[in-house]
């Protein structure tokens, strides 16, 4: 182990990978704050760059344009209620009530630090467990893969702060609109209409960029939301109260143990990652009843969730040559052309190039500690501009991402149609977060319940005879009766 880290820390820290690493790192928390985009734009934009260098310092860049644009993702959630990745959307539920109490700053500190402590702990688990972990992903049969997905869902459901079963009603209709498009194993087309445009089904930044950002610019407009015009920047401000930064650890540590489990799981990822460590820190926090109105822990759980993830999402994607999602499917495509073939031989044919880019993970994330904290005050500052002229400006940019995606007007429109729908649902209580998440999970639940009743041969029981998709069953249930539990107690 210290041979290869020493082999890492020689190729990492060449002056060529450290200087494409933070170069990675500042485009992407760049390119992570600007609404409508977010780590596959920002990957896929800067990936014509890397044909021109060496394998190490192209995986080196492409991965600090990664975790960087995840990064970024999280400013725009907490302070303009926008989450620029979709597993960003669970920083909003807490994030967001921080910065409308003025504590933009405070928010946006402990994001930095639970990314950070996330991050290194990610990188702790790849650089020890790497070799097993992706051993032990080989061994999960689809029934396992559709009961997380299943648990992702059901969790989803729980983090809502409108009720179980207004969570439950979100989730399902976020599961339906998934299926709008072309069927890909009968072909047959789907809850098109007839509209030749959803053919391929609703596009995920549409669908976020709807209901999270133009919803608030009409909650904005219509008065829901106050003017922050008056606070004040300064570092005093910016830290948070003594007590908070002990309640941030536990949380800290959750979060980072979840997202590093759920990283190296093929098809899961952040969004998961982020949704179940912040179902769990709400039932066994005893700060619990704070959630959802500005509470430390829901942003500093997310957060390490959410960066853990990012680092072991590397361990299928380079181990096994798996990606768990498609930012990982660019990072395929970027070793190939460089005549790497991602597998369980990369470790062994390509040992500088493994071990540097998992200690480069290391910089990049100091990289991001060291540009965001002192950014801070400027960030706030956004907060300072009127919202007659703020949320127009985000309206613009969401709509020039949006159309830059597909060069297409029907997505701008879909988008303004989901942001009205967001509207209304924010009118009567309904929380958009579970929507999304269910829209992101339900059709890879689909595609993993298709595979189990074939290799099955249509026989259900499959998800009850395999160990670990009858115990992840058996806790999404218990978590469902748990939730419900002391809301019919208070009936």
């Amino acid at each position: 182990m210290l041979d290869n880290l020493a082999l890492g820390f020689a190729t990492a820290t060449t002056l060529p990978n450290l200087l494409y690493c933070f170069l990675g790192t500042f485009l992407g928390t760049f390119i992570g704050v600007l609404p409508g985009l977010g780590p596959l734009a920002a990957v896929a934009m800067l990936l014509p760059v890397s044909f021109y260098l060496p394998p190490e310092t192209a995986l080196v860049m492409l991965a600090g344009v990664y975790y960087g644009a995840e990064y970024g993702g999280s400013i725009a959630s907490i302070l303009l209620n926008i989450p620029g990745t979709p597993s960003s959307s669970i920083t909003c539920l807490d994030g967001y009530p921080m910065a409308r109490q003025g504590r933009a700053g405070v928010a946006l500190l402990m994001t930095a630090l639970a990314s950070f402590f996330g991050g290194v702990f990610g990188i702790l688990v790849i650089a020890g467990l790497a070799p097993v972990l992706a051993q032990f992903a080989l061994l999960l049969q689809p029934a396992d893969y559709f009961a997380v997905m299943l648990l992702g869902l059901v969790a989803a459901s729980v983090v809502s702060n409108s009720g179980t079963l207004r969570g439950v009603m979100m989730v399902c209709l976020g599961v339906l609109l998934g299926t709008v498009g072309v069927d890909v194993n009968s072909g047959v087309t789907r809850f098109t209409g007839s509209i030749q445009d959803l053919r391929d089904g609703v596009g995920l930044v549409v669908v976020a960029m709807g209901l999270f950002g133009v919803s608030e610019a009409m909650m904005s407009a219509r008065g829901a939301a106050p003017s922050y015009a008056t606070e004040k920047v300064s570092w005093q401000r910016f830290l948070p109260q003594p007590s908070e930064w002990l309640r941030s650890l536990p949380p800290a540590l959750r979060g980072s143990l979840v997202g590093s489990f759920f990283g190296t799981l093929p098809g899961t990822g952040q969004t998961v990652a982020s949704s179940i460590a912040y179902a769990l820190e709400k039932r066994v926090s005893p700060n619990r009843g704070e959630f959802g109105k500005g509470a430390i822990e829901g942003v500093v759980v997310p957060e390490s969730a959410n960066n853990a993830a990012a680092q072991t999402a590397f361990i299928p994607t380079l181990t096994l040559g798996i990606p768990g999602s498609t930012t990982m499917a660019l990072m395929i495509g970027a070793l190939m052309i460089h005549g790497v073939t991602p597998g369980p031989r990369l470790i062994s044919e390509h040992p500088a190039l493994f071990w540097g880019l998992i200690v480069s993970f290391l910089f990049g994330n100091l990289f991001l500690l060291v540009l965001n904290i002192p950014l801070i005050g400027l960030w706030v500052r956004l907060l300072r501009i009127p919202h007659y002229f703020l949320y127009p400006a985000v309206v613009v940019l969401i709509s020039i991402g949006v159309y830059s995606i597909d060069h297409s007007l029907f997505d701008v429109w879909t988008m303004l149609a989901f942001g009205f729908l967001g509207y209304l649902l924010r009118l009567h209580r309904y929380e958009p977060a579970p929507l999304l998440i269910g829209f992101i999970l339900g059709p890879m639940m689909e595609e993993y319940l298709r595979r189990a009743m074939l290799l099955s041969r249509g026989d259900p029981m499959v998800f009850f005879q395999n160990p670990g998709s009858a115990v992840l069953i058996a806790i999404s249930a218990v978590l469902l009766v748990l939730t419900a539990l002391p809301r019919r107690k208070r009936g």
